[in-house]
């Protein structure tokens, strides 16, 4: 049996919680407030239906959504097809978002020397026609604490 949870961790939801609050941390110590699972009204047509970022305020000026993955490279190496399947939704749902919302895709960085890249940088070239061209990707790098955006 695979057991795909992450090296020292209670479990995977445990990360990505631990994640968002990090995420929250560093926009409250640049002076944004935020909420924790924020629901907007996402949809194609006139009929909507609510769908919950991580983070975000819904309520003041600047409306923002941020949505936060803490996924890795595979032990190997390689690519993680399955948690990027979960990146493009997080795009579709920005892009079902309304257009007044600032959308932040809050990443954890993470190298890979076997490619020379950062899973953000391979998204990026990879999927760069799924990514919505008012979305931020912003990489936070736990060694450092700090964080760049990726898709200036």
């Amino acid at each position: 049996m695979n057991n795909f949870q992450r090296e020292y961790s209670i479990s995977n939801a445990h990360v990505g919680r631990d994640f968002e609050q990090i995420a929250f941390n560093y926009f409250n110590s640049h002076n944004i407030i935020l909420n924790k699972s924020v629901s907007i009204p996402v949809g194609i047509n006139k009929v909507k239906k609510y769908h919950i970022f991580d983070l975000g305020n819904a309520t003041d000026f600047p409306k923002l959504i941020i949505e936060c993955k803490s996924h890795k490279w595979t032990s190997s190496g390689n690519v993680p097809s399955a948690k990027l399947t979960v990146w493009n939704e997080a795009m579709y749902y920005f892009f079902l978002a309304p257009m007044e919302y600032r959308k932040i895709f809050f990443i954890l960085k993470d190298y890979c020397k076997k490619r020379s890249e950062t899973l953000g940088e391979y998204y990026i070239r990879t999927y760069r026609h799924m990514i919505p061209e008012d979305v931020e990707i912003m990489e936070y790098d736990s060694e450092t604490e700090l964080v760049r955006q990726l898709n200036i």
